[in-house]
């Protein structure tokens, strides 16, 4: 039988602490990344007035579509077109992720970080569900705006419109993790916000997003119905107008899952660069 020693405790040497769990390390860190833009009203308001002023031009502008032969007919253009904002307004919110992160990068805040037993992946996962919660108070004040003001009311009710939420939060927040991508590489905010908005205005346009495929031009016709963007406004245009769904949305978190998959990989590996 073998007898086991245990090791004694050193007078005046203590065990060096190994850090919390990766939940707890999450939690702290999401608070962190949070309580700037909660504390501080100013940067609250201009962060709830970009969805609103994308929702008062596009829905004035466009209207007009919806008196053309290929617009979903007995459909209101503000119920066609509220589930694509709240789609791009996500997407918007993961370059906010990234832009976010290479500011951690330049104040020396991740640095820091690096020093202690904190893990890479808590960061980034922290850095991803602050902005998924800001996305999700951006698109409520944006649901409640159009509600009140132009009358958004889709035939698929209030459970319609929750599924369109999530699937829009769903969506920007797979995206996001290639906004986190780009900036752990390229560690520079102007950069890493400008290839953002490259990446997203092509995506946002190139889309079903403001008016039907079917009236595009061919070739673009082409791009809209591959692009990634396109699945998710589809899916969540169908559950808010209570359209039969099928596969649509099932696809849309599918490529979504394949997306956040490989950014979240290279984010990562970008981060763990010295």
């Amino acid at each position: 039988m073998t007898a086991t020693i245990a090791r004694p405790e050193l007078p005046g040497v203590s065990t060096p602490w190994q850090g919390s769990g990766l939940l707890t390390q999450i939690w702290v860190l999401t608070g962190r990344s949070l309580r700037p833009v909660l504390r501080d009203p100013k940067t609250l308001v201009f962060s709830l007035m970009q969805p609103l002023l994308m929702l008062v031009l596009f829905s004035q502008v466009f209207r007009v579509i919806a008196q053309g032969p290929m617009f979903p007919q007995g459909v209101t253009y503000i119920d066609y077109l509220l589930p694509a904002i709240m789609v791009t307004t996500a997407t918007m919110v993961g370059v906010q992720a990234g832009v976010g992160l290479t500011s951690d990068m330049k104040n020396g805040v991740l640095a820091r970080f690096r020093s202690m037993p904190v893990s890479p992946v808590a960061v980034l996962i922290a850095r991803s569900v602050a902005d998924l919660t800001r996305g999700l108070i951006e698109l409520v004040v944006m649901l409640v705006a159009a509600a009140l003001l132009f009358g958004f009311a889709p035939a698929g009710g209030v459970l319609g419109v929750m599924g369109a939420l999530l699937l829009a939060l769903a969506v920007g927040w797979s995206l996001g993790w290639l906004f986190l991508a780009a900036a752990a590489w390229l560690r520079e905010s102007t950069t890493a916000q400008m290839v953002g908005m490259m990446a997203l205005f092509p995506l946002q346009f190139a889309s079903s997003a403001f008016v039907p495929i079917q009236s595009l031009p061919g070739w673009l016709q082409v791009v809209a119905q591959v692009n990634p963007i396109s699945y998710a406004i589809n899916a969540a245009r169908d559950l808010a107008l209570n359209n039969p769904v099928g596969s649509g949305v099932t696809s849309a978190l599918v490529v979504s899952a394949g997306i956040a998959v490989v950014g979240a990989v290279l984010a990562e590996r970008g981060f763990r660069r010295p």
